[in-house]
């Protein structure tokens, strides 16, 4: 008796089906041989058989299933390779010291900047320093800590109402300062500060007095000082967010050998060195700005900020001098001293969280700073700043 014509094609595609399958999975190899072929990765024959019996199987049930593509070859996939962790300290934009950026906020530091409170000491352990114009034509400095560490900064000294603004760009932080008036204290332990206070009169412990000067210029204190009181305070240590960019130069430069500073107190003159890429700082009355221990201060980058400045109505010391105020929100000349070259600009800074951004005069291009310390320093409009190529 003949088959029906529907059984003999039937029968027909289950053994070429049954075929295809027994040279996929290599059929009558030991098991041992098996297994091994499921760790090891596929060739791209392999692959091709196995694309080949999927077909086969889904051709019988009528589904159509798309080829995976070959593992090599053009089309394929490439294994992607994780690029290595480039840690950068947010404040400067260097590799970190020891290697790790350190899990700790930001510390500000008020230091006195009078001829009496000279050498100075830690200032050049920061990474950025701030550079304020106060009462009676003096500057005072705030010094920025979080990727180093300085085992002694001296003289601390008091606090400024407009020390919060300057600083509110780098979030929640810590301050350190002597003492100052109750409008600037309230300033600082203010809902709306971000600032945490670890100055004398909440951390006493962490200060202590040099015997060679005579007070109130010889008030001392060290970052792990600071930092181990901060913690007992429960203070955040989130690390701050970046405040600067960093980059190569643009276009548009200038060269700048020297650049002083017209202060009503003194000329400051920053220096440039070539064999070193940094400017080295000095004063007109006491020479180079020389610390405890003998280092000049330098700086990678010095940023020039024009600003308004206004009396406030209080009363900062004995001598009736009122405490001053500076306008840091909206814009203004700006000129950024990097690479022994002066770009003249604008700083814009439309809020006060948020840190101020460079744009070159003519191009209106970016203006980026380059990997290391920076001074700010904060000019009142009407001092004179001059720059020698």
């Amino acid at each position: 008796m003949k088959c029906p014509v529907g059984r003999r094609v039937a029968a027909a595609v289950a053994t070429s089906v049954i075929a295809v399958l027994a040279t996929a999975c290599g059929a009558g190899a030991p098991k041992s041989d098996a297994v091994k072929s499921v760790k090891t990765p596929p060739t791209a024959s392999t692959t091709t058989r196995s694309n080949s019996s999927t077909t086969a199987r889904a051709a019988i049930h009528g589904v159509a299933v798309k080829q995976r593509p070959s593992l090599s070859g053009k089309g394929g996939h490439k294994a992607v390779r994780k690029a290595r962790p480039d840690p950068r300290c947010p404040l400067t934009g260097l590799r970190p010291p020891d290697g790790k950026v350190p899990h700790r906020a930001a510390l500000a530091v008020k230091v006195e900047n009078l001829p009496v409170a000279r050498p100075q000491w830690g200032l050049d352990k920061a990474d950025i320093v701030f550079e304020e114009p106060v009462e009676g034509g003096i500057t005072r400095f705030i010094a920025v800590f979080q990727c180093q560490s300085a085992d002694r900064i001296e003289p601390v000294r008091s606090a400024r109402l407009v020390d919060p603004k300057i600083l509110e760009p780098l979030g929640r932080m810590l301050i350190a300062y002597s003492g100052a008036i109750q409008p600037a204290v309230d300033e600082i332990d203010s809902k709306r500060s971000l600032l945490s206070d670890v100055g004398a009169y909440v951390a006493g412990s962490a200060y202590w007095r040099d015997p060679d000067r005579e007070a109130p210029h010889n008030l001392v204190t060290s970052t792990a000082a600071l930092y181990a009181a901060a913690a007992a305070l429960h203070y955040p240590d989130k690390p701050p967010t970046p405040i600067f960019s960093y980059g190569r130069e643009v276009s548009g430069g200038h060269p700048a050998a020297v650049v002083n500073l017209y202060f009503p107190i003194d000329t400051t003159t920053w220096t440039w060195h070539e064999d070193t890429g940094l400017y080295y700082r000095s004063y007109s009355d006491t020479g180079p700005a020389l610390m405890g221990d003998g280092v000049q201060i330098t700086a990678s980058n010095v940023v020039v900020m024009f600003v308004y400045e206004h009396p406030t109505p209080w009363i900062e010391d004995d001598t009736g001098a009122h405490e001053n105020d500076l306008a840091l929100k909206g814009t203004g000349p700006a000129m950024i001293i990097r690479d022994g070259t002066v770009f003249y600009g604008r700083w814009e800074r439309p809020k006060l969280d948020d840190p101020a951004v460079f744009y070159d005069t003519k191009s209106g291009e970016k203006i980026t700073l380059t990997p290391g310390n920076t001074w700010e320093e904060l000019v009142p409009y009407g001092e004179k700043v001059t720059v020698t190529p």
